[in-house]
């Protein structure tokens, strides 16, 4: 693939999790999750983007959130459990989105806040209409997907390089 080869990242916030005496690692879906996240898988296919890969946080929420929403799409794509995801700083995700193969055009990202939103503010150098605004007003909450295309090599992306021409959110 050459360096023009068009590219899209979708990032996907893990569904709402429950409080409960776990660990932050391993807290599960609450009931509202496990309603929200095949919601979002149903609104994933919709896109008729087919991922080539699914990075996934290692979390338990985010690992619900994936088995919940992904059998909503036509294809499962590969998907790898990424521990670096859990509480990546905003260098450490474009730094995984750098050390995606060339061979890769669309990828899916599941991880957590406030990491996605950080990720859609650095990366989106444009948007569609009036996505930045309304993204900034709802926050990215729990369920919610934000697309972003570019057009080049993994390893140079950076920071505004990239357009949201989608985001989405279960409750609007």
């Amino acid at each position: 693939m050459s360096v023009d080869t068009p590219r899209r990242i979708v990032l996907l916030r893990h569904a709402k999790a429950d409080w409960n005496q776990e660990s932050d690692h391993e807290r599960p879906l609450a009931d509202r999750g496990r309603a929200d996240a095949p919601v979002a898988g149903r609104r994933l296919a919709e896109t008729g983007i087919a991922f080539d890969l699914a990075l996934c946080s290692t979390a338990t929420r985010t690992r619900e959130t994936w088995k919940l929403a992904v059998q909503a799409l036509p294809e499962r794509p590969r998907t790898v459990y990424e521990e670096r995801l859990y509480e990546a700083s905003l260098g450490e995700l474009i730094a995984l989105l750098n050390e995606t193969s060339e061979e890769v055009s669309d990828i899916l990202v599941i991880g957590h806040n406030p990491g996605m939103h950080a990720l859609v503010d650095a990366l989106a150098g444009d948007a569609e209409g009036d996505l930045l605004p309304r993204m900034h007003r709802s926050g990215f909450p729990t369920s919610a997907f934000a697309v972003l295309g570019f057009n080049g090599s993994w390893k140079s992306l950076e920071h505004g390089a990239a357009r949201l021409v989608d985001f989405w959110t279960p409750h609007d």
